[in-house]
């Protein structure tokens, strides 16, 4: 699942004429910095939620076959990130990914999508979240999302001034999780993640590579920079 459907407003001008899925990045779209990394990882098929200007992003994904997208319709009412999930539940299986379409990454070594996936042990999880270490990634100028424990458990960053990992934007979770959730529902994945949280069932696993957060038209500069040098 990517969620592609936000307006984009840090990024205006630009989203003014195309959404921000489609911001080109080193001669390559955000969406298809998402997209590519999935097929290259094994997945076959994704789910694309649109709103925004919505008909350049299915323009967009049409002759895609790897993965093979459908597209999540939510023109006539934004959901936000659970309940543009919640909607699409129909078209993703028991347990699948998720994905931001603001931010992207270079693996170092193996692929971190396979890593993440590996990783998911729905025994002691019930989501498990890409991390990036604040040390070193680009773009993102928040003070950091989240603290985790040697055994990968999560606890928020409540009233640190500093966490020391942000969500990287992809998470494996469970439709069991979405159980009494309507499609139409507006809320976020937050709210999923703080009942996990509270059951010791949140975990997170670090990214090994070169997290990049393009949320603004200057973080663009500063991915492309960041891109030629790793």
């Amino acid at each position: 699942m990517v969620l592609a459907a936000g307006l984009g407003t840090r990024m205006r001008p630009i989203t003014d004429r195309i959404p921000k899925p489609l911001v080109e990045v080193a001669g390559k779209t955000l969406l298809d910095h998402v997209l590519d990394p999935l097929a290259e990882a094994g997945v076959i098929r994704a789910v694309v939620n649109v709103h925004h200007l919505a008909d350049q992003i299915e323009r967009a994904v049409a002759g895609r076959t790897r993965p093979a997208v459908t597209i999540s319709d939510e023109r006539a009412q934004i959901l936000d990130s659970g309940g543009g999930v919640a909607r699409a539940l129909d078209h993703l299986g028991e347990t699948f990914l998720i994905r931001n379409a603001d931010s992207f990454w270079r693996d170092r070594a193996g692929s971190n999508i396979a890593r993440l996936v590996e990783a998911f042990d729905p025994a002691l999880m019930d989501t498990l979240l890409l991390l990036a270490p604040m040390e070193g990634s680009v773009g993102f100028d928040g003070p950091g999302d989240f603290f985790r424990d040697e055994a990968g458990r999560l606890t928020r960053r409540g009233a640190a001034p500093r966490a020391p990992f942000a969500y990287a934007g992809a998470a494996v979770m469970r439709k069991a999780d979405f159980a009494g959730r309507q499609a139409g529902e507006i809320f976020s994945l937050n709210a999923l993640w703080n009942a996990s949280l509270a059951q010791g069932r949140l975990f997170g696993l670090v990214l090994d590579g070169l997290w990049l957060h393009v949320g603004t038209p200057a973080a663009i500069g500063e991915a492309e920079a960041a891109l030629a040098a790793f």
